[in-house]
């Protein structure tokens, strides 16, 4: 019988669920069971949208007043690629050599499984009428879209009243060992799309042509000479990368018609994205002149960059994670988006999970150990939290 405050078992029974997304594998039905028993107030809700498929996700509570705490996370995971090349089942969940193997351990079932052994080892601690509530926010849908997740379920949850105080999102942001990095914001990203116009003729007769490869060529240089800026206090410079050039042309004697470029920047708080894809346009017109046709166009995004100042929350995480472990945590907003560009919305969020560098790779794997001071981390805060 699955004890729920083993957090290594269930993080076992979380990975044989398989919640490849969009579908549910079953992970959120035995979280239910779980914290239902253990008297939270609980709800399966499922999402909709057309042309996006539907998606399941979770939301849990004990008690009604403040502060609330939330753990936020999800049970999805990518596909395992080539089944054949997994050394032990994707879906197993089998420990080797103290590594617990399967898709999901590290991205992100052990991060969940950890925070509901913290909370129910908590709640056995104190009992249930603790000065304040504790909120989970789980979704089917992090790995997908992202349309019918976490972004719907904050929304429902309004609805309903629903109020929360601070997120934690279990999340894998170490780099290296367990306790070396929290995460209290994440870049914003933007997708743009830039297409310079010519004329197509015989490449013997250039004067006949307009080649918009020269056009492109010096967009893309005049994008990449001048720093968007030089970065703030939480954050490095703005970024931005070229993924693609391409004229699609497959004859040697001809000028091609078009040129195309798809770029992407991974921006910091002095931007929005509607102020950065102005800056944009205005350094593409000034680079442009009147010598080089051109449309750039813009991907929606819903990546903003955020941050959550360090102050006494941060000060818990740090201090439960340097209890645990020996390690003083940096802080830290590298990386890609997370949820937490929807959560901060309604609360201040930070992320801290296990160790990610087999995340989304065949064999993913983390030390099982882990999960276990994982969970420590997670009750030494939710302690420390409700104290305060």
């Amino acid at each position: 019988m699955l004890n729920p405050k083993d957090a290594i078992a269930l993080t076992q029974a979380l990975i044989r669920c398989p919640s490849v997304t969009p579908e549910e594998g079953g992970a959120l039905h035995l979280l239910h069971g779980l914290l239902q028993q253990a008297g939270f107030d609980c709800h399966l809700v499922r999402f909709s949208e057309s042309g996006t498929p539907d998606i399941d996700n979770f939301y849990a509570r004990i008690g009604t007043g403040s502060p609330c705490l939330m753990f936020a996370g999800h049970t999805d995971v990518v596909p395992v690629g080539d089944e054949t090349r997994w050394t032990h089942g994707p879906f197993a969940g089998e420990i080797v050599d103290g590594m617990l193997y399967g898709r999901g351990a590290a991205d992100m079932k052990g991060g969940v499984a950890a925070s509901v052994s913290a909370v129910l080892a908590f709640l056995e601690e104190q009992g249930p009428n603790f000065k304040g509530s504790i909120a989970f926010l789980i979704t089917g849908d992090e790995e997908g879209p992202a349309i019918n997740g976490t972004v719907k379920l904050l929304e429902w949850a309004k609805t309903r009243g629903e109020r929360f105080d601070h997120c934690i999102l279990g999340e894998p942001t170490n780099p290296e060992r367990l306790g070396d990095m929290i995460k209290i914001g994440r870049r914003g990203s933007l997708s743009g799309h830039l297409i310079v116009e010519g004329k197509q003729g015989h490449i013997a007769y250039p004067h006949l042509a307009d080649n918009p490869i020269r056009g492109i060529v010096k967009l893309v240089g005049g994008l990449l000479a001048e720093p968007l800026d030089r970065g703030t206090a939480h954050f490095g410079a703005s970024n931005l990368e070229f993924s693609t050039l391409d004229v699609g042309n497959p004859a040697g004697n001809v000028i091609p018609q078009s040129a195309e470029a798809k770029f992407n920047i991974r921006f910091n708080d002095l931007w929005m994205q509607e102020t950065l894809a102005a800056e944009i346009e205005a350094r593409l017109h000034r680079i442009a002149g009147n010598d080089v046709r051109y449309t750039v166009t813009f991907q929606p995004s819903n990546a903003d960059a955020f941050v959550t100042e360090p102050g006494p929350f941060v000060e818990m995480a740090m201090q439960s994670i340097e209890e645990a472990t020996g390690i003083k945590p940096a802080l830290s907003t590298t990386g890609g988006t997370s949820d937490a560009r929807f959560i901060k919305n309604y609360c201040p969020v930070i992320e801290f999970g296990l160790v990610g560098q087999t995340m989304h790779q065949i064999d993913e794997c983390v030390p099982a150990a882990d999960i276990t001071r994982l969970c420590e981390i997670y009750i030494g805060l939710i302690r420390r939290y409700f104290e305060g």
